[in-house]
């Protein structure tokens, strides 16, 4: 693993690698078990995100519990300006440690890519061949910078990384475009994922009760999605609501990230959620729920 192989992590890039995604099954085949997690031990969430034509990694920290109202932490400033690479990073991530470094360990990972330097062409064609990498020990001080290349100089649109924790298996790359996974349990059974469609432009999910490498089922059947025009889905779980799934769309021809909720993701029933405490011109990025000691650290060292 390019983070640290001791994380033994499973990893969904975004460049074209191989992977067979399951056969779509009958959404009615498989049950679905979220585990119950809703208590007063998270108490927020913590986004990171890019700003437009920003590549810069910005802080967004929820009002109190809320998880559709945000403010901008550090004074609506970056909290990570990159010095390696293009000097820019779209696209941020939010990892957590798991085993040993559960609690104790965090990662930023994103694109290497400022388009102010270079063109969309030059990009996909031969840019973009490495990953960003930050940790933390703290998830307020990230450093230790840098610039993994899994290119060589032939490739590019090394794009949109992201990572997920699992304790059976050592890393996967896959081939889906800006793909999430979020956990449901903590035995590494029940996962949703989200996934873009390039070709249709549109974002949709799968569930598997058989872990990550096991069968996927697309919700809603074969054509089912959430929404078009979009891409960069960034989900997690609600704080105070045991049901309840949140998923962020990037709308990229528009004002960016808006908000979806479902207690019912398995049958595909997403509801566009407030906006009314929701920033704009948000980007793809990462939302990650947080206890106490960490909200308050946050706020303590950024501010508003």
């Amino acid at each position: 693993m390019f983070i640290r192989r001791a994380l033994r992590l499973a990893l969904s890039v975004g460049l074209c690698l191989n992977l067979s995604l399951a056969s779509p099954l009958d959404v009615g085949e498989l049950g679905l078990q979220a585990e119950r997690r809703a208590d007063t031990g998270l108490v927020g969430y913590l986004g990171a995100i890019f700003l437009g034509a920003d590549p810069y990694v910005y802080f967004y920290l929820s009002n109190g519990n809320d998880p559709l109202s945000f403010k901008a932490l550090n004074k609506g400033q970056p909290i990570l300006r990159p010095t390696k690479g293009t000097g820019g990073v779209r696209d941020p991530y939010l990892v957590q440690g798991g085993g040993n470094e559960a609690g104790k360990k965090w990662y930023i990972i994103g694109t290497d890519l400022n388009i102010g330097k270079t063109s969309w062409d030059a990009a996909q064609r031969t840019g973009s061949r490495g990953i960003f990498v930050w940790d933390s020990t703290d998830l307020v001080n990230f450093g230790n910078e840098r610039l993994v290349n899994v290119e060589d100089s032939t490739a590019g649109m090394v794009w949109a990384p992201e990572a997920i924790w699992d304790a059976a298996k050592d890393y996967a790359p896959t081939n889906i475009i800006d793909l999430d996974i979020l956990p449901l349990d903590t035995e590494g059974k029940n996962y949703l994922r989200f996934m873009k469609d390039e070709s249709a432009k549109t974002v949709f999910v799968e569930y598997s009760t058989t872990g990550l490498f096991g069968s996927w089922t697309r919700a809603g059947g074969s054509k089912g999605t959430i929404a078009s025009g979009v891409e960069g889905p960034a989900a997690y779980r609600d704080n105070k609501d045991d049901a309840k799934i949140h998923v962020l769309l990037d709308f990229y021809g528009g004002d960016g990230y808006r908000p979806y909720e479902s207690t019912d993701p398995k049958g595909n029933k997403w509801t566009a959620s407030s906006r009314s405490g929701f920033p704009s011109n948000l980007r793809h990025g990462s939302i990650l729920p947080i206890n106490q000691t960490l909200y308050d650290s946050l706020s303590k060292k950024f501010g508003s």
